[in-house]
């Protein structure tokens, strides 16, 4: 039987358990959460997602809680301001590559109706759902993120490589990776 609080491995610190129980794998379906995990996911490269936790309300403050609207109308005065800012990941490449992404959020949106439209048809509208026994089963890219990072590149997006796009997956529930003895599944 499972313990009632049986997690997946990764999800140890009061933030990332948080996350995990609230938020990690559950299918979203809002534009404005999908433009939150683009942005967040390419924040995280080469960083601890703990250290994207952390920060995340500041990126709420400063990216106007992530309205693809307003931040695709950052200035390129405004991205100065934001690198100077400690709150967030200060690196020129990421900041600058959040109000491209937004743009290119915004037209992928208006192509499909919505986000939500365009990126459910990576998974043929359903979760793909994993049983992982362990971490080291958990896949760092798949066909399917390597797809959809392919079409985001295309389409203008920056730092949206397979493993980000997997790791944006997951976060979204486009992928179900929650491991087979967590309650959470």
């Amino acid at each position: 039987m499972k313990s009632p609080l049986q997690r997946c491995a990764w999800a140890t610190t009061e933030l990332s358990i948080t996350y995990h129980d609230e938020e990690w794998g559950k299918p979203v379906h809002d534009d404005r959460v999908f433009f939150e995990f683009i942005t967040l996911e390419g924040a995280q490269a080469g960083l601890s997602w703990e250290t994207i936790l952390r920060k995340r309300d500041r990126y709420r403050a400063l990216f106007h809680d992530f309205d693809p609207q307003r931040v695709a109308r950052i200035t390129p005065a405004r991205v100065e301001k934001l690198l100077a800012d400690p709150g967030i990941v200060r690196n020129r490449a990421k900041v600058e590559s959040t109000v491209s992404n937004a743009r290119a959020f915004l037209a992928v949106a208006d192509a499909f109706d919505s986000f939500d439209a365009y990126v459910w048809r990576f998974v043929d509208g359903a979760p793909i759902v994993n049983a992982p026994r362990s971490p080291a089963e958990l896949a760092a890219e798949t066909p399917e993120s390597r797809a959809l990072s392919r079409d985001l590149r295309q389409r203008g997006f920056r730092f949206v490589g397979p493993t980000i796009a997997y790791a944006f997956m997951q976060a979204t529930g486009l992928v179900n990776d929650h491991s087979a003895d967590c309650v959470f599944r």
